[in-house]
């Protein structure tokens, strides 16, 4: 079995499906490491098994300063907090109660 350290466009070997399948996690462990595979059957290429692209890694922060939220992004309006609440608008609870918890 030959490792290849290196990627390259084209496979570094073909390989039958047979022992592919049999090997696959090996082969699998070469892909990872740049080597590609041309699998193959009855002398016919059936699949070509690249290396995966570099991964291209988030940087925190590129996007600091060229987004701007609403000045009211984080204020709820009264309605909705007071439903949240069980409360109807005028702060009175869903059994008629006020916010004391006397009856009105």
């Amino acid at each position: 079995m030959a490792h290849d350290d290196e990627a390259s466009p084209v496979p570094s070997r073909k390989v039958g499906v047979r022992e592919f399948c049999g090997n696959f996690a090996g082969f699998m462990r070469q892909v990872r490491h740049g080597a590609s595979f041309a699998v193959t059957a009855r002398h016919a290429v059936i699949a070509i098994v690249p290396p995966p692209p570099p991964s291209a890694r988030r940087r925190p922060g590129t996007l600091r300063g060229q987004i701007d939220r609403a000045p009211d992004f984080d204020v709820l309006p009264p309605e909705p907090l007071a439903a949240m609440e069980g409360e109807d608008a005028e702060g009175e609870d869903a059994e008629g109660e006020d916010a004391e918890g006397k009856e009105a």
